[in-house]
């Protein structure tokens, strides 16, 4: 055995081994949490209101809480993201000024969510009168995912090749048609994967909806943007670190993760499948 046969046979190895490992852990997490939760989910559990000081009933408001709250978040964050994409690949000049703008999208994408919690209680909440509410808990959901998603579609963009930019403005196309009938659609797989990661990410935050949507106990249902919520992870949150019955506390907690983590896989494998469907149609056509 040659000299690069063996380091090739090392470099495939290590990449198996990462592959186990991340696998095992998360194998692990979803089993953890499968194992501990699964008891308590019930057709009550999923349909009937807290009760008892959030000792027993159900969940119900704080899931259709969650779904409404990564629903609006996407929805605030999916247009501007896409169109600020298109204009910093396609339209933007080329200088410092951009790369700098670049760079900043990029950092955004690493601040810390409690950062975006209290500039939404600042702006969404207080100065724009929105108070405590779905919209106000929305919009700073969005504005949480907005850097992943420019960045991904910038990403999607990029990768589309420029012999098609070039093909279509020869045949007489304008540049936004070339955008909206070539090159979007080619990039709409990377796309819907920035989506889908921001789906994930809006679903599980707890520190910006503490501050702008959620309640620790409410009976009923939200009746319009500007009510209040009670949303799963932040009812992880005060499960865990409110009330005065631990044991029975702890394991609706595990409930409640378990219907988080199934309720964002469900989103995930929706965006999914059309994603892979999406790809199937683009290289169809090609």
């Amino acid at each position: 055995m040659n000299r690069a046969t063996f380091d090739q046979k090392i470099g495939f190895g290590l990449l198996y081994l990462s592959i186990l490992l991340t696998l095992f852990f998360l194998g692990s997490v979803i089993y953890f949490i499968a194992a501990r939760g699964a008891g308590i989910i019930s057709w009550q559990f999923l349909t009937e209101a807290p009760r008892k000081a959030m000792t027993a009933g159900g969940v119900a408001p704080a899931i259709v809480g969650t779904f409404y709250l990564t629903i609006g978040a996407v929805l605030v964050a999916i247009i501007p993201g896409i169109a600020c994409a298109i204009y910093l690949c396609e339209y933007s000049p080329k200088g410092v000024a951009m790369n700098l703008i670049r760079v900043s999208i990029n950092n955004l994408a690493g601040v810390p969510s409690v950062v975006f919690g209290l500039f939404g209680l600042s702006v969404f909440c207080k100065y724009m009168g929105f108070g405590v509410s779905i919209l106000a808990g929305a919009l700073t959901l969005g504005l949480l995912i907005l850097p992943g998603i420019i960045s991904a579609a910038q990403e999607a963009l990029i990768a589309v090749p420029q012999s098609l930019r070039e093909a279509s403005l020869a045949l007489g196309a304008t540049q936004w048609q070339t955008i909206r009938k070539i090159v979007l659609p080619a990039a709409l797989p990377g796309i819907l994967t920035g989506i889908i990661l921001g789906v994930g990410r809006a679903a599980g935050e707890t520190a910006p909806i503490m501050f702008t949507a959620a309640t620790m106990y409410k009976r009923g249902y939200p009746t319009s943007v500007f009510s209040e919520t009670m949303a799963l992870p932040y009812h992880i949150y005060a499960l865990m670190t409110e009330g005065t019955h631990p044991k029975a506390q702890t394991a609706i907690a595990f409930g409640c993760a378990l219907i988080l983590l199934v309720l964002v896989l469900l989103i995930s494998a929706i965006a999914i499948y059309f994603r892979q469907k999406q790809r199937g149609a683009s290289y169809g056509g090609r």
